[in-house]
């Protein structure tokens, strides 16, 4: 049974694509054991607690340093055994101490075909407004490991969402969402509980 624990600011919609897929059985070996929030207020704590899921909020801006915060991450990580950490909307860049602590067992979300539209400044609204602004006819999702450099680790999947002509930044984020993030975040997780990821320099085979 793979143990995950699953980083969270704000209303958790990833993070109830997880608990929906687990629920219907297309996740399977697989337990959330803990919930962590940026925000004390995010909504996605609420729906950890309907499931009986264990949630912290832990804030940085409540340690006097960085490096203080991210100790404070990991030694919840391994208190509650994490095997792998879902950053699902998670609003915080997390540091090199706990980036190389879980090394390779680290995984986000980013709405958008990596390269584009990612890295410093891209995050939920804006990476669609900057795709509709650009004119692209195609975006999407994409899950990656995580590294020190934003949005640069190692490409797992990603999915192609359609951009249609009467789109605004909040329909084309919607449909992203639904078409694409809420399919592949779970595909990506389960592929991870069964040993099918396999992680050469910066490629990921898919066995």
């Amino acid at each position: 049974m793979l143990k995950i624990g699953v980083l969270v600011s704000g209303g958790g919609t990833n993070f109830q694509a997880i608990i929906d897929a687990i629920q219907s059985g297309r996740l399977t070996d697989t337990e959330i054991v803990t919930v962590v929030s940026s925000n004390s207020n995010a909504y996605a704590l609420e729906r950890a607690k309907k499931y009986n899921i264990n949630t912290v909020c832990i804030r940085k801006t409540d340690y006097e340093t960085d490096i203080l915060y991210q100790k404070a991450l990991i030694e919840h990580m391994k208190r509650t055994e994490v095997e792998l950490i879902v950053m699902a909307g998670f609003m915080v860049v997390l540091g090199s101490l706990f980036i190389k602590e879980f090394e390779n067992r680290i995984i986000n979300i980013h709405p958008s075909l990596i390269p584009s539209f990612c890295g410093n400044g891209y995050y939920g609204l804006k990476v669609h407004e900057a795709a509709l602004k650009k004119g692209v006819k195609i975006t999407g999702a994409t899950v990656h490991f995580v590294t020190e450099e934003t949005d640069a680790g190692p490409i797992i999947m990603q999915k192609a969402v359609s951009v249609l002509e009467d789109d605004t930044p909040e329909r084309l984020q919607k449909r992203v969402m639904e078409e694409a993030e809420w399919e592949i975040l779970p595909n990506v997780i389960q592929l991870f509980a069964h040993n099918r990821l396999k992680l050469t320099e910066n490629r990921v085979k898919i066995l």
